[in-house]
Formats: C-alpha cells, structure tokens, sequence
C-alpha cells in the first residue's frame, strides 16, 4: 500500500486556540433546538388555552368614590390644616374592612374569604378617590358588587362620622350642665348678698359664667351643624364598562412565557449534548483536515453532486494505488458520502470497488446507478451530449399485422436429439457477462461503467485484489471493522452537522489514533441526514 501521508498527526491532540463566541453562536443553539422551544411555547400555550375553557370568565367592574374630609366649616379655604387632610391608607382599611366585606358577603351569600378575593380597593397616587373593582363570574354580580362596596363604605364612614358628632354633642351638652348649675348657684348668691362687696363680687363671677356658657353653646351649635358626609360616588360600575380578563393577552403571555421556557431548557440540554455545529467544532474535535463540505438541496436532503466530486478531487490527491480507504463515521450512515467517493473516483477513469460487510449493498448498487445517471454529458465521455430522438408515430393503418412466435428449442443449436433413451443430453455454458436488468438496475456481483472507469460491489475479503478499495463502515460506536480496516490504509470521517456529538467524534478520533491510523481528513455534511 502506497497511501500518501496527508499530514503530521502527532499522537497527542493539539490544543485548539480559543475561539471568541459570537451573538451568531448565541443563537444558533435555540435555531437548532427550534423543535423543544417550539414544543414547550406550543406547551405553555395549550396550558393557558385549557386554563380559559376550564376556568370561568372572569369579568371586573369599578367605581369611584371621592374622599371628603369632614369639618366644621366647609366654606373655610382649605389649606394644610389637621382637619383638612385625608389619611388614604386608613380610609382604605375601612373599604376593605369587616363592615363592608360583611356587608357584600350577606348580600350575595357567599363567604367573606370569597369577597376579599374577588374586592380589590386602589388608591391613586396624590389624590382622594378610592376605586373600587369587584371580579366575578357574571357581569351583573361585578357591577352590583363595585356599587355596593362604594355604597357600603360611605355607609360605614357616615356612621362613623355620626357616632363621633354625637360624642362631642353629648360632652358639650354635659358641660353647659355644669356652667348652667354655677351659674344658678351665683345667681342665688347674689339675690342672698348682705352687703355690696359680696354682690358685686358674684355680679362679676356671674358675668364670667355667662360668657363661658356663651362659648360652649356656640360650640355645640358648630358641631351639630358639621356635614358628616364623608364623600360621594363620582362614578358608578356601568355593564358598559366592565372589563373582562384579558384573553389574547393570557394567550401570548403563555406563548411568551413557554418560549422562554424552551430557550432555558435549549441551552440545557446544549450544555450536556453538544453537538457539531460548524468546521471549526470538527477541527477541534478531531484535529484533522477539512477535506470539503458536503451540501445538501431539495426536500429530500440530496447531496450536491459538484461538492462531493470536490471531495474525491481531495481524496485522490492523498492517496495512490494501491490504497485501502475506510469512510468511518461515529453513529451515523455513509452509505450516500461513499457511494457519491465511488462515482467521483471512477469517472476519472479509476477502477473502484466499493465493500460493504453490513447488508448495504443494494442500497449502495442503487445510489451509485442514481448518481451516474445525475452525470453531465460534459464529465461523462459514455453519455451522449444530444439525447437519441424519439420515432414518429404513424397515423396508417394497415391493419391488424400476425405476429408468428416459435417456441424455441430447449436443445442447443446444431445439435438434435438422440434417439437413444440412455443418451447424455449436453446443455451449454452459459457465460456471466456484463449487463444491466430491464429496469436498469445491475444484477449480481458485475461491474458498473461509470465514466471512464467502474464500480464493483462485495465484501472486504471480494476486494483483496483491487487497487482502489473503498469501505463503507459501520458506526463506529458499535462496530470495530471500519477502524480495523483504516489499520491497512487511511480512513476519511464523516460528520453530519446538528447530529455528530461531539464526545462520539473525540472518541472516534482517540480510537483512529490509538491504533495507529492516519486518517486523510474530515467531510461535513452540512445536512441533517446523510
């Protein structure tokens, strides 16, 4: 064997330069994983879609409540006064109080738990408006809910209100009381004074008395005149203006939510299965050569015909006959890569036998006839440049023509048979030629014309005789023989983008390397499927 040494392959591998990651590199592991983000988003999608048909609609109405505070003169300017401020969050607390939940719980008969769920108090910032929302599963029960709940604090407040002006009338009340039984008491006093000094002394107590009565009834008279409205509805829940939970949004935000899921989940399962994504990952991996890139058109996945003739320009290059090439792959199937090596070689005018020990052979038979035929006149000398033209049909007739067949004779030619009934009938050879079934496909073991040269099909051991060898191995994963028979010549390794890992390409290479094979190079299939 004459193989030419393609390169130096040390036996250690060479550290690979760091590469910098790029946004391209970012994305292309979710564009490789599109089928799980599509997946889990599609997931989070139908989880809502469920949600929304098993759960009950939900719909919102609300209302408005000004918040007033309550003073003794409503007409003073108001200004940064005590009386005049409003503590929103107090007044909050007393919308979703006991009082009021209670309130919403008798009338719709429900649980006061219930109620708080479904009550939702908001108060707008820098203003004193309480906005009342009640969710329900009718739009009537929502409308009648927000209403009430406003109607029921203002309810709860005024009473409020009333309880503490009736507190402060009744202090006032007591207090004139008081004052007015002093005041009976200087006035008996005065009417019993024995001389001028005592009388004048309870006249002017007297008159003190009087004015702190005056005082007091004043102030009674401003706090039973307070207005202890302490606000009003500015806007009532209308039907008109509930609103009901939001669908398409529920809809996109789970589409959203389940593609980013998927892109998590993408990056990792990247992380723990990496795979071969581009030259420079197999160059790394094995620390070969890049013999070509091998892509793939149509619908089918068919390699194109013009990079595979690169690759065996490549191939013949680094080798010389007698040579012995193994195409070896990790867990994927090279039939297609070798039966492309084999047309490409033998139109050049080589004599290759392509071997297979795994049950491929008619599959490869077939890809080899398919791939001759794809040749261009221009690369195949046994092709005619015009195509043959079709015969003319007759429009005559002459009429129904008799087409006499004779049986032919079971003997040979020349020779007749024998009367005697002991005689030896003699039968003739018949020779194993060359040829094509009617369909044109090869039958047996023959060879194919491709070109300027040929293709044979059969085993390892069928091909001990012929110079140029190519064997299509098994995955390398599960079966030894592609690497046992690179030992007696060269190997070239195919990867397939997207589905070679790269753990199974570093052993494949580590296993080429430890038994002492120096491998021509590597062919990326820029495809999923070979």
């Amino acid at each position: 064997m004459t193989d030419a040494v393609p390169s130096a392959w040390s036996g250690e591998r060479t550290t690979a330069p760091s590469r910098t990651v790029t946004i391209t590199d970012v994305l292309r592991v979710p564009l490789h994983r599109i089928r799980l983000v599509a997946a889990v988003a599609a997931a989070g999608l139908l989880g809502v879609a469920g949600y929304l048909l098993l759960a009950p609609a939900a719909v919102t109405a609300s209302a408005v409540v000004a918040v007033r505070p309550v003073v003794t003169d409503a007409f003073t300017p108001s200004g940064a006064a005590a009386d005049r401020a409003v503590n929103m969050n107090v007044e909050s607390g007393i919308a979703t109080g006991t009082e009021v939940v209670g309130k919403l719980a008798e009338t719709f008969g429900t649980d006061q738990r219930a109620v708080r769920e479904a009550l939702e108090v908001e108060v707008p910032a820098g203003g004193q408006i309480l906005r009342f929302g009640y969710r329900s599963g009718s739009g009537d029960q929502a409308v009648e809910g927000a209403n009430l709940a406003a109607r029921s604090y203002l309810d709860v407040r005024r009473a409020m209100y009333e309880k503490q002006r009736e507190e402060m009338l009744r202090s006032y009340d007591a207090s004139i009381s008081k004052v007015v039984e002093q005041q009976s008491a200087v006035q008996r006093r005065i009417t019993s004074a024995r001389d001028q000094a005592a009388a004048n002394a309870a006249v002017a107590e007297l008159g003190g008395i009087n004015n702190q009565l005056t005082q007091l009834n004043s102030a009674r008279t401003e706090i039973a005149a307070v207005d202890v409205n302490p606000g009003w509805v500015t806007r009532n829940a209308d039907p008109a203006l509930t609103a009901s939970a939001g669908d398409p949004l529920l809809l996109a935000g789970g589409l959203l939510g389940g593609a980013v899921v998927g892109l998590v989940l993408a990056f990792g399962w990247e992380s723990v299965d990496r795979r071969i994504r581009s030259v420079a990952d197999a160059g790394d991996s094995t620390g070969l050569p890049l013999l070509g890139t091998v892509r793939r058109k149509g619908l089918r996945g068919r390699a194109v015909d013009a990079d595979i003739r690169y690759v065996a320009m490549a191939v013949a290059e680094r080798v010389r006959q007698p040579a012995r090439v193994a195409v070896v792959t990790a867990r994927e199937d090279a039939t297609a890569i070798t039966a492309g090596l084999a047309v490409a070689l033998a139109v050049a005018g080589r004599e290759v036998f392509v071997a297979d020990d795994s049950g491929r052979a008619d599959r490869l038979r077939a890809m080899v006839l398919a791939d001759r035929d794809r040749l261009p006149a221009g690369i195949d000398p046994t092709r005619p440049a015009v195509p043959k033209p079709r015969a003319a049909p007759t429009d005559t007739d002459d009429g129904p023509t008799e087409v006499i067949t004779r049986r032919p004779s079971p003997h040979p030619r020349g020779a007749r048979p024998s009367t005697d009934p002991e005689a030896t009938l003699t039968l003739p050879r018949v020779a194993h030629t060359v040829g094509h079934a009617g369909n044109g496909r090869a039958t047996g073991n023959e060879q194919v014309p491709v070109g300027a040269g040929s293709v044979r099909f059969g085993t390892w051991r069928q091909g001990a005789d012929h110079r140029l060898v190519l064997y299509n191995a098994p995955p390398a994963e599960a079966d030894e023989r592609g690497v046992v028979v690179a030992r007696q010549g060269t190997a070239v390794v195919v990867v397939e983008r997207d589905r070679t890992r790269q753990a199974d390409l570093r052993r494949l290479a580590d296993r080429l390397r430890a038994a002492g094979v120096n491998p021509l190079g590597f062919v990326l299939c820029r495809s999923g499927r070979s």
